[in-house]
């Protein structure tokens, strides 16, 4: 006899394999999305993930390489570091003072970021090999110097070269834009995209799950790489879209990140947010002293009953705004938490431009506020330092595996083609 089917139930069949078809179809267009998104990044990766895992330790390892630099070798009383400062620009009167440290460790060197002046005969700036000075406390002796960022190997240039490499791939700038940021900062929209692309390929049905968390660690070869690629991946997703994420804050904060942030939440204005920047060689110069600054920052800190002291200062002389700290003595790294209060002032009057307050403000600034402390680990303070330097070796082992899995199958395409050769008639 004749089995009867259903009208509806062959339906249904159709439909479920349409749906499969689809799903399949869609499945192939984003495994080939990951395939290219990840050799694209591959290399960069590698590269940020391998140097991110050092640049965690920057200050310790730089200290360490260069003693010289950070490290006070005489004895006796240190003058203050206004004073140091004023001394040193009194004799140097081509270079101006971007960073200076208002608290000094008992056993630390000041360490000085300068730039130079504007020379008036020609409107530019005068050409300076080096950006940051190293000052003994005691008498003012310059101990060294050395041109941070530099392309260089050498003890004095190696962390700052990691930590710019990790950055911009020291692309130059051309064109007024700083273009290694720049791609660097697409390159990690690119990646968090593709952290949800490769979620989604990871789990290609739901009874087989499991598989995507498992590593077949004996049977090795092949096998092990391609868990070690996408478990890896699974198990480790958050942090890794965390640190893409993180990473567009670090380096398109003004043009993508806050725009974006604030059409969920309003965001406290930010000083540097409504400003052009110059050009380096066209920069502006301060016409009110740090010490009138200091003065109107620590007017502004007792009106706001803190105790805190401060810390240091910055000049941004391609902005023309002043910046004040206020921390305890060695704490100017920030070692837990969302960082340290600072307040903003102009450096052509003095006016007060805006403060940034860690945990103050909207779900917005707290956002961003928590970016940097996020991509470095150090809003946990230790052990968050430590989870990041892991993390960056994880991402340059998925990158390794990722490339390894894609030539594995494009040599195995290129045999299959040896054996079937297509016919022609």
């Amino acid at each position: 006899m004749k089995k009867f089917v259903e009208p509806e139930i062959t339906a249904d069949i159709a439909q479920q394999e349409k749906q499969s078809s689809k799903s399949r179809a869609s499945r192939q267009i984003l495994t080939l999305l990951h395939r290219w998104a990840g050799l694209f990044l591959a290399t960069f990766l590698f590269i940020s993930g391998l140097t991110g895992a050092i640049i965690s330790w920057d200050h310790e390892l730089d200290e360490w390489l260069n003693p010289q630099l950070f490290e006070r070798q005489s004895q006796g009383e240190s003058l203050s570091p206004l004073v140091l400062a004023d001394q040193f620009e009194a004799s140097y009167p081509k270079i101006l003072i971007t960073w200076l440290p208002l608290s000094l460790e008992p056993d630390q060197n000041l360490g000085l970021g300068v730039s130079p002046r504007l020379d008036s005969n020609t409107g530019k700036a005068f050409d300076l090999d080096f950006n940051q000075v190293a000052l003994d406390p005691v008498n003012g002796e310059v101990r060294g110097t050395r041109m941070w960022g530099e392309i260089s190997l050498s003890r004095e240039d190696f962390l700052p070269f990691l930590y710019k490499l990790h950055y911009s791939m020291h692309i130059p700038d051309a064109f007024g834009m700083e273009l290694g940021i720049l791609f660097m900062g697409i390159l990690a929209i690119v990646w968090s995209i593709d952290c949800f692309i490769a979620l989604w390929i990871s789990f290609p049905h739901f009874q087989a799950w499991r598989k995507s968390f498992a590593f077949r660690w004996q049977q090795g070869g092949y096998k092990l790489n391609f868990d070690l690629h996408r478990s890896s991946g699974v198990w480790l997703w958050a942090c890794l879209l965390l640190l893409a994420v993180t990473a567009i804050s670090m380096n398109l904060k003004q043009e993508v990140m806050r725009p974006l942030v604030s059409v969920f939440s309003t965001l406290t204005p930010d000083p540097f947010a409504y400003r052009t920047p110059r050009p380096h060689d066209e920069s502006i110069e301060p016409t009110i002293t740090r010490h009138e600054i200091i003065q109107l920052a620590s007017a502004e800190a007792q009106r706001r009953n803190w105790n805190i002291p401060l810390g240091g200062m910055f000049y941004q002389p391609e902005y023309g705004i002043y910046g004040v700290t206020f921390h305890e003595p060695g704490q100017d790294h920030a070692n837990f938490g969302l960082g340290n209060s600072w307040l903003y002032f102009d450096g052509q009057d003095g006016a007060f431009l805006g403060d940034n307050i860690p945990g103050a403000g909207s779900m917005g600034d707290i956002f961003l506020q928590a970016q940097f402390p996020l991509h470095s680990g150090r809003i946990l303070g230790l052990p968050g330092r430590i989870l990041v330097s892991l993390l960056g070796v994880a991402v340059a082992i998925l990158s390794v595996t990722g490339v390894v899995i894609w030539q594995r199958k494009r040599w195995a395409r290129a045999r299959n083609h040896n054996y079937y050769p297509s016919s022609s008639n």
